[in-house]
């Protein structure tokens, strides 16, 4: 389980980053940063891909009770535009900076760290380590489960409210019938492909 010790090796509040979507063909890629009272940890915090979604539900209300949060956004079109990978980098610094008070150092899920002046720490499998950073897993989580679950209103057919972007046979499939959403990444293959096979179908016609 995540414990605070990472947190306590530096002087001053400490925000912990993570990220949720860079897998999706779909959807944009949405960061938190968290900043834990110390005295006011919610019990139960753990990366969030260990809980259960009640789970995670029930701990994103506590921790917006008891925490400093900053969210970060990367749109499909950066992503697009700059790979996800620095899309990503960008988002956890928007994220950062959107928090009430600076943060005096920052750890980061991950093996790197985003562009930023005060000090930081990437730790690999760190949403399973720093308390920090399993909060921030929570609240990147479910924040974008949510965005997603409302664009399946908006886009029709895809399927959104059940994968919530990620490659699955029933999302690809209904790519190759539907076609390509405004929220669909196309440097991402098989969105590509699906839009490969609309502009030749639409030649043909």
């Amino acid at each position: 389980m995540p414990d605070f010790s990472f947190e306590s090796r530096f002087q001053g509040p400490v925000a912990g980053v993570d990220e949720a979507g860079r897998g999706p063909l779909a959807g944009p890629v949405i960061t938190a940063a968290v900043v834990l009272n110390p005295d006011q940890i919610p019990d139960g915090l753990n990366d969030s891909k260990k809980l259960s979604e009640s789970k995670r539900e029930n701990l994103f209300k506590q921790i917006f009770d008891v925490a400093e949060i900053g969210i970060g956004i990367a749109e499909p079109e950066e992503i697009d535009r700059i790979n996800v990978l620095a899309a990503t980098m960008i988002a956890m610094k928007r994220a950062i900076i959107d928090l009430p008070s600076p943060p005096a150092a920052v750890l980061i899920d991950g093996n790197r760290s985003p562009d930023i002046e005060m000090p930081s720490r990437a730790i690999i499998k760190g949403d399973s380590k720093s308390l920090s950073i399993a909060a921030a897993s929570i609240i990147a989580k479910v924040t974008r489960d949510r965005l997603m679950v409302l664009a399946a209103s908006r886009f029709h057919g895809f399927g959104f409210d059940g994968h919530k972007g990620y490659p699955t046979q029933a999302h690809r499939e209904a790519l190759e019938k539907i076609g390509v959403s405004p929220l669909h990444r196309r440097s991402y293959a098989p969105v590509n492909s699906a839009l490969t096979g609309m502009n030749k179908s639409l030649k043909t016609k």
